[in-house]
């Protein structure tokens, strides 16, 4: 019987889990572009 390689699965889920945090920041930094360029437009300035 083949021995299970703990180090290959653990890494496996650490990449998985890195790419998964990598998209929620993606996601966040593009809502947040989005949201600058509809936030920019109504603003008025004080003068």
């Amino acid at each position: 019987m083949a021995k299970i390689n703990y180090a290959f699965e653990k890494r496996q889920r650490e990449i998985a889990k890195k790419k998964q945090k990598d998209q929620k920041q993606s996601k966040k930094q593009s809502g947040r572009e989005g949201d600058k360029s509809v936030d920019q437009p109504g603003k008025t300035m004080r003068g």
